[in-house]
């Protein structure tokens, strides 16, 4: 009697090849996390290993590094997962809590475009686009249950919290005297001398 067993019953598979453009898209997804971590010291030997391929893959897909390098920074700077992260804060959660997830949002984004900037030659940086708007807009809205206990309207308190999480996490501004999301939070919220007249009650007197 003759034993079957599952490999004379079934065929072998083998994986279908990756389409040329997806074979990119794969490398760049696999590869942005060294190149937020090391930047422009990458080697091509490191970005090959996060990607699970040859260097000669690398280079066949994207003719050489500083290509690979500049489709990298092209997707990290697309704006959709930021604008997401602060879409999906919960406008219910107490203040507090709500700032540090907006500033740790911004820092975050704002960090690693530096970083990822700082991989290109000067005249290859590629203008990210302006979503000011978008995230000022979605961080008001995440204030709005507290607009009428803020001493600042929600957009503008969005607005000093965008160029907070900006400016401190530019490393020339920063080196030296960093600072955490709760302790910028904490100086968004209560200021360095506590309650004052508002702005608004001076200029309504």
């Amino acid at each position: 009697m003759t034993t079957t067993t599952p490999t004379t019953l079934e065929p072998s598979v083998r994986a279908t090849p990756l389409a040329p453009d997806d074979r990119r898209s794969m490398i760049v997804d696999a590869v942005l996390p060294l190149l937020l971590e090391h930047g422009r010291a990458v080697t091509s030997r490191q970005l090959a290993e996060a990607a699970g391929v040859a260097e000669g893959t690398i280079f066949r897909a994207f003719g050489d590094k500083d290509s690979l390098l500049k489709a990298a920074v092209a997707r990290y700077l697309d704006p959709e997962p930021l604008l997401t992260e602060l879409a999906a804060i919960d406008p219910a959660e107490p203040l507090d809590a709500k700032m540090r997830s907006i500033l740790g949002a911004l820092r975050r984004r704002f960090d690693g475009v530096f970083r990822v900037m700082s991989t290109l030659n000067e005249e290859d940086r590629p203008t990210p686009a302006s979503v000011r708007e978008d995230i000022e807009r979605l961080v008001a809205a995440a204030l709005a249950p507290e607009a009428k206990a803020l001493r600042w309207s929600p957009a503008q308190v969005a607005q000093f919290t965008r160029l907070l999480a900006f400016s401190s996490s530019f490393p020339l501004l920063t080196s030296g005297s960093e600072f955490t999301d709760a302790e910028l939070a904490e100086f968004i919220l209560h200021g360095i001398v506590g309650p004052s007249v508002s702005p608004k009650d001076t200029h309504a007197r």
